[in-house]
């Protein structure tokens, strides 16, 4: 394995985890293994409700992602253009997300998902419903966790012309957090609320020291793609 490709790996693995324990995918994953804790009296109907909806955002992460990258990829003049100025792209799209997670340009936060809406769809706690659940829950972006899906997984993926590995680690890691919220659940709610209070922390420089890397990596590539100037 060349070392960049395993740079590239660890990023991959690093922005699902950090997209995970953004504040608003944070509050959904927080309320749906609530919700599949309380919702069920056997501890084996909550594994595998839990394992569902974690695969439900796995899935969707990894499948649009995989899309979107197959996609461009697939055509031509879309491959080539990539092929040609990946690099120079890069070094402006990372400075912006950098500047999207350190909250130096913002846009307006949506609504979100109602996780109340689909916690009333899954009232009978099916494990078909919580899948579905991951799945929708995913699919609500925010603009931290689109900033790091759009702005900075899909331009990795492309990079290393990968369509299903970086993608698929990438929804792996988001299910990593969902995975240990679900293991303190069944230590009970005042563990949770010490979890949630953790990993906002966490969260918080986490983005922080993501959005400089990403800022600084970008200007990198910019001052030696774009400018023609080696710094290494």
């Amino acid at each position: 394995m060349t070392g960049d490709l395993a740079t590239g790996i660890f990023a991959a693995v690093w922005l699902g985890i950090l997209t995970s324990i953004s504040p608003c995918p944070l509050a959904t994953n927080i309320a749906a293994v609530s919700f599949i804790g309380k919702s069920a009296a056997e501890t084996k109907t909550v594994a595998v409700a839990g394992t569902l909806y974690l695969f439900g955002r796995m899935t969707a992460y990894a499948a649009l992602a995989a899309l979107i990258v197959s996609s461009l990829l697939s055509i031509p003049t879309a491959s080539d253009f990539l092929q040609r100025y990946m690099n120079k792209l890069l070094g402006p799209v990372l400075i912006i997300a950098g500047m999207f997670l350190l909250k130096l340009v913002r846009l307006p936060a949506g609504s979100g998902t109602d996780p109340s809406g689909l916690q009333r769809l899954a009232g009978k706690n099916l494990p078909a419903a919580s899948f579905i659940m991951g799945v929708v829950f995913a699919l609500a972006f925010c603009p931290v966790s689109a900033a790091l899906f759009f702005g900075s997984l899909v331009p990795l993926a492309v990079r290393h012309n990968s369509s299903l590995l970086m993608p698929s680690l990438y929804g792996a890691g988001t299910a990593l957090p969902v995975l240990a919220f679900a293991l303190v659940a069944a230590f009970g709610a005042r563990h949770l609320s010490r979890a949630f209070n953790a990993v906002t922390a966490f969260e918080l420089w986490g983005r922080r020291i993501t959005g400089i890397l990403f800022i600084g990596i970008g200007v990198y590539f910019c001052l030696q793609h774009i400018f023609g100037i080696q710094i290494i």
